[in-house]
């Protein structure tokens, strides 16, 4: 999500501030877990070392001009340039041009998302392309309430420092060598995925200060000329492994919960979700997170092979912690009682945001989230309002017919060229996976791609399910494909270890791993299940 891939959670921190070692912070349920956030820590510095007699600039505090033009442009230039096709209606077209403009938008970031989604959806109501309550109905909508909710639930991982303890026991567990270490990150941020759903908390919050901690221990450090050292290998394993993690679950990234909701709006009703996602899920997953670290290890190997000093510090930094907190005890028990509904609720008659309601409740009856928490979290409310306005336009335009214009056109060509479905399936998830090099957000891809790519899919006769989830499951794989394309590949690219170069050549690599991975073992094991 752009709140998830964009919005940064915590304390900023570079990585030049972090500790050296991990016994040197203090206890995490005295304060905030850090995020890792580059950019911020180094906007923060530069903000810190100007005297406050500095005169203030002349720099437009506004949109930004030149993408502002273009993101507006591409909207005009679409409504009145190109001629509307037969069979949509003006209204239609009009607002397929805002469409446009919101997406491109969100890409170009002329403004903040949530500024830029009140611009689109006031030109909506303004042209009386939408009414006021079709423009809005969608922040009813129950998804985009569980996306908020689950925002808090990753506030208060961070907060209590629960994550933290969870990663470094796993440090403590698997550290003794360099591989062990890789499989050791990758193996708790599993543990953590379904509970705290931005990729980018859990990079900048938890993973990347372990990381870069371990890494200055060893002599590591961020910008080394040499490329082949501890932190370069850490860093590169968990940026190409997360995306397993964040596919993994439902509730692991807040773009699978869009994708679901999307779906929904296009009559694909995937049953008890959670449980079908993770069923579907679980092996490929697995494979990818098994055989990723191996293939860093071997295609990008560390100088350092042994690392036996890292559970030491591991278990110097749990001592310092010292036994579970009250408040992560509740966190915990939080968290455990939200999957177990998750699991068995559609059963127990419980939506999944009931679910996450009532564990909200819980934190706050405890005090382990104060309310003024919750309100001060501008990440959470920035993501109700502009992912409600983008769900909205999505909706209107499929009730419009728009989606199943195009995709009816397209879906004719393809089905003309009888391929058959399953070559359809895996041609659309190709191509969709490979789009992403254009996008700077996969939440923004989501909102662009994702109804027009299955309504395809749909029409060629891929069953629905299979379908609806395999796009989910692309919209997490191709985040480590850029150091732009998602927050997580922004934190650790941002932390210094490794060049674009790098990024962008293995980001090809992990491409051509994942697809086959999924394409081989997801349609086996999909079949097995009896998706189709």
């Amino acid at each position: 999500m752009q709140a998830a891939t964009r919005q940064k959670h915590g304390s900023p921190a570079s990585s030049g501030v972090m500790q050296a070692t991990l016994p040197q912070a203090p206890p995490p349920p005295r304060r905030s877990s850090p995020a890792v956030v580059v950019a911020q820590a180094a906007a923060a510095a530069s903000a810190a070392a100007v005297p406050d007699s500095t005169p203030p600039t002349s720099t437009w505090p506004g949109a930004k001009p030149v993408p502002f033009l273009m993101a507006v442009g591409l909207g005009l230039a679409l409504r009145f340039l190109v001629p509307i096709p037969v069979g949509i209606t003006v209204q239609a077209w009009t607002l397929l041009s805002i469409f446009v403009s919101t997406i491109a938008g969100l890409v170009l970031e002329p403004l903040p998302v949530g500024a830029w989604a009140f611009l689109a959806v006031s030109s909506a109501i303004a042209t009386k392309t939408l009414t006021f309550s079709a423009a809005f109905s969608a922040f009813t909508n129950d998804v985009i309430w569980l996306i908020v909710v689950s925002f808090f639930f990753a506030r208060g991982f961070e907060k209590t420092g629960l994550g933290e303890r969870v990663a470094t026991l796993f440090v403590k567990l698997f550290g003794k060598s360099t591989l062990g270490l890789a499989y050791g990150l990758s193996v708790a941020e599993v543990f953590i995925a379904p509970a705290m759903p931005s990729t980018t908390a859990r990079a900048g919050g938890i993973f990347m200060p372990i990381i870069n901690s371990l890494s200055l221990s060893a002599g590591s450090k961020p910008n080394d000329p040499s490329r082949k050292k501890l932190g370069a290998f850490l860093v590169q394993s968990q940026l190409q492994g997360s995306v397993n993690s964040s596919a993994m679950f439902l509730t692991a990234a807040a773009q699978n919960l869009l994708c679901m909701k999307l779906a929904a709006e296009m009559g694909v009703i995937v049953p008890n979700a959670w449980v079908t996602w993770v069923k579907a899920a679980i092996v490929p997953a697995l494979a990818g997170l098994l055989i990723t670290p191996l293939l860093m290890y071997k295609l990008f190997p560390p100088e350092i092979k042994d690392t036996p000093e890292a559970p030491k510090l591991a278990q110097e930094r749990l001592t310092k912690m010292g036994p579970m907190s009250r408040d992560e005890k509740i966190m915990l028990g939080t968290m455990a009682g939200a999957v177990c509904l998750w699991v068995a609720g559609e059963a127990l008659g419980i939506s999944a945001v009931t679910t996450a309601m009532l564990g909200l409740c819980v934190l706050l009856s405890t005090g382990v989230l104060q309310w003024k928490e919750c309100l001060a979290y501008p990440a959470a409310w920035d993501t109700l309002f502009w992912f409600a306005v983008l769900v909205g336009m999505s909706g209107q335009l499929n009730n419009l017919g728009v989606i199943s214009h195009f995709a009816t056109q397209v879906g004719s060509q393809l089905t003309a060229a009888n391929l058959g479905w399953p070559a359809v399936f895996g041609l659309l998830n190709v191509t969709y996976y490979l789009l992403h090099y254009m996008f700077a957000s996969q939440t923004a891809h989501v909102g662009a791609l994702y109804s027009a790519f299955l309504a395809m899919m749909l029409a060629t006769g891929v069953p629905p399910v299979i379908g609806a989830i395999s796009l989910g499951f692309m919209s997490n794989l191709f985040g480590s494909i850029t150091h732009f394309g998602s927050g997580q590949a922004a934190v650790y690219y941002g932390a210094g270890y490794l060049t674009l170069k790098e990024v962008f050549g293995y980001g090809a690599l992990m491409t051509i791993v994942n697809l086959s991975v999924w394409g081989v073992v997801g349609s086996l094991w999909w079949k097995a299940l009896g998706f189709f």
